[in-house]
């Protein structure tokens, strides 16, 4: 029994010859191993639980980069012939840890929540491999993925630069989540590289929702010089942005570029079409299963260096920017 379980379980101890034959006459008994079994024995399983903070603000609204990357996870899944285990979770701080053990997952994988919910703070005092999207978790078993948010809006202030706008304002998201904080740093620090002087009112904020955009961009018309380019740190909000632009009796790009940020799938969809910084979702939900999976294979014992995952982002040029009115 123990030779077959290490050769059902690709040990090392087990000879090729072994193994071959091992798994060729489970084969033809048509063998499958328990999972839950092997789950209880090593005390873990090979399947990852999903944390997804659905929005404490908006209830129940969609998050059409989250739902992107969650496909992208779906994806090296697939390959990795894994499973997902979405993880229902309520507000003590114990739930993350409680949801995970009861249902013995070998890791998980946080989104849609910010740093300071005590659940992270949980995950990491008890060890369980875990990996973030856009959530600064480090730890001994933990580590998280991230988009290169800075030089993303950087690259978008670029763009509108070289189409020679100079009153160029922002739209950020929610002070305080890391997302938000990164991509309106990245805007701050390339528009002072630039020497663009940011006038009273250039920063607005909004929630990462359309209604958001629209309201924050009413407030940028109103100013007493409008700005002619907005860098929008959301999708939905740049596409809130437009409608205001439109009811205002304006229209993108003549009178004012925006470009957004994600690349979510209706930012191609809207008209005008949105420039946009684009993040790769497929790349994100490999890179987190595969530094959790690092994690999950590690011994109890071994000490790895905490470390962020930054992936690059792109610009993709379509028609809600071009030059600067006259």
């Amino acid at each position: 029994m123990a030779t077959v379980s290490r050769a059902l379980n690709n040990r090392s101890e087990v000879s090729a010859a072994t193994r071959e034959k091992v798994v060729r006459i489970a084969d033809e008994l048509g063998y499958r191993p328990n999972a839950s079994a092997r789950a209880l024995v090593r005390r873990r399983s090979d399947t990852i639980g999903l944390i997804w903070g659905t929005d404490y603000v908006h209830i129940g609204r969609r998050q059409p980069f989250l739902l992107d990357v969650l496909v992208g996870i779906k994806v090296a899944l697939d390959s990795a012939g894994a499973h997902l285990a979405i993880l229902s979770t309520g507000g003590d701080e114990q739930d993350f840890v409680r949801a995970a053990r009861e249902h013995t997952i070998g890791g998980v994988v946080v989104m849609g929540v910010d740093s300071a919910h005590p659940g992270v703070a949980s995950l990491l005092s008890e060890r369980l491999p875990s990996v973030a999207f856009d959530v600064p978790m480090l730890g001994p078993s933990a580590r998280y993925v991230t988009s290169d948010n800075r030089g993303g809006a950087g690259a978008a202030v670029d763009h509108l630069h070289e189409l020679g706008h100079r009153r160029i304002a922002t739209i950020a998201g929610p002070a305080g989540m890391h997302a938000s904080d990164e991509r309106l740093q990245g805007f701050a620090d390339r528009a002072a590289g630039l020497g663009l002087a940011l006038g009273e009112g250039a920063v607005q904020y909004g929630d990462f929702f359309l209604q958001s955009g629209y309201d924050a961009m009413r407030r940028l018309l109103e100013l007493p010089e409008r700005p002619t380019g907005v860098v929008v740190q959301g999708d939905e909000m740049a596409i809130g942005a437009l409608h205001a632009i439109a009811d205002a009796g304006l229209q993108a790009p003549r009178d004012i570029s925006i470009v957004g940020f994600d690349d979510i799938e209706s930012a191609a969809l809207v008209r005008p079409a949105l420039t946009t910084i684009a993040q790769d979702d497929v790349a994100i939900g490999a890179a987190i299963l595969d530094e959790l999976r690092a994690l999950m294979d590690r011994g109890d014992g071994e000490e790895g260096v905490p470390e962020a995952r930054l992936l690059p982002t792109s610009l993709v040029v379509r028609e809600s920017t071009g030059p600067a009115p006259a």
